[in-house]
């Protein structure tokens, strides 16, 4: 699919960016998210500069990420243990 012209608001500043047109939902949708995350630090805390909500609402997308990274490694880990134990299990079956 092909290239397609978007504008996307995030904390009052206006971007026009040009994505494929399989991203274009997942890109407003994150916009959203931003937006939202920077609304609730504004009315949760004393800051009103934009740069500081921003700032704080990346390091709040960027630790997710990285928990979720974390957590997707260590089930990998957990699922690979579980099958060789399987396998384990299933050779010592079939080779009485």
């Amino acid at each position: 699919m092909g290239e397609i012209s978007i504008k996307i608001n995030i904390a009052d500043r206006v971007y026009p960016l040009k994505v494929n047109m399989e991203e274009e939902e997942i890109i407003r949708r994150a916009a959203k998210l931003i937006n939202d995350r920077i609304k609730e630090y504004q009315e949760n805390y004393a800051v009103r500069d934009k740069q500081d909500l921003l700032a704080m609402s990346v390091l709040h997308f960027a630790t997710s990420s990285l928990k979720a990274e974390k957590k997707v490694t260590v089930d990998d880990t957990d699922v690979a243990e579980k099958v060789y134990q399987l396998d384990h299990l299933l050779t010592e079956f079939f080779s009485k």
